[in-house]
């Protein structure tokens, strides 16, 4: 008889930043406008063609679905910005990557503070895994009051590299003694369910980013409307 071993329980949770725990359009809009302006020094024309190399439409304020600022590293968004910014070294471009990413406007998905609360209650350990950089990663974080929250933080440039490589996963899995298959991966593009298949776990996918559900579904065990619904998962795993 072929019996199938039931899953592991769930005993740690690993978050994606922008899309997942923040809604990305209102974080990232923003900032993207106020980087390639604040780069081109005024030349509107400039920044349009600039914000045309990172799949971004100044004028309309808005991000192709694929976008590189989706799920790419400072890096790599700076690699493609560079032919249009030939004054700026690539140190000097990523400094003012993060810069102007710190101040980017934050809008929780949800309300993460009960959530996250709430989900430590149950005794879960909980990261975040980012393909942003470390220092405005937990600048949103602590701005939203939750970096308490996580025992794990790390942005592309910690040293576990960038999705959808799983080294950032296998990096809290290192820190809190947990094994992947205990450890649920939470995204919203394929770079972080990837990652999250990569690193042996279970992945969900979340739609507050923009990749459609129909993208993402392939490459996650479930497809959730927002990390609001995580408990209710949960609760259907049987989270001991």
């Amino acid at each position: 008889m072929d019996v199938t071993a039931p899953p592991a329980p769930v005993r740690g949770v690993i978050f994606d930043k922008d899309g997942t725990l923040f809604d990305f359009s209102t974080t990232w809009e923003a900032w993207a406008a106020a980087f390639l302006r604040r780069a081109a020094k005024g030349d509107e024309a400039l920044a349009e063609r600039a914000g045309a190399a990172i799949g971004f439409d100044l004028l309309r304020a808005r991000f192709a679905r694929d976008s590189i600022v989706i799920a790419g590293t400072p890096t790599e968004i700076a690699a493609e910005l560079a032919a249009h910014f030939p004054d700026l070294s690539p140190d000097d471009m990523i400094l003012l990557l993060n810069q102007e990413a710190s101040r980017a406007p934050q809008a929780e998905a949800v309300p993460l503070v009960p959530l996250l609360t709430a989900l430590r209650e149950r005794g879960l350990a909980l990261g975040v895994a980012t393909n942003d950089a470390e220092t405005p990663a937990r600048a949103h974080l602590a701005e939203a009051q939750v970096d308490g929250l996580f025992d794990f933080i790390a942005g592309s440039d910690s040293g576990y590299g960038g999705k959808p490589a799983p080294g950032q996963l296998l990096g809290f899995c290192a820190q809190t003694g947990l094994t992947p298959d205990t450890v649920v991966m939470v995204g919203d593009s394929t770079h972080d369910l990837m990652a999250g298949r990569a690193a042996g776990m279970r992945t969900l996918a979340v739609l507050t980013g923009l990749a459609p559900r129909e993208v993402l579904a392939p490459f996650a065990d479930a497809v959730l409307p927002d990390i609001g619904a995580l408990p209710a998962w949960l609760d259907e795993v049987a989270v001991p």
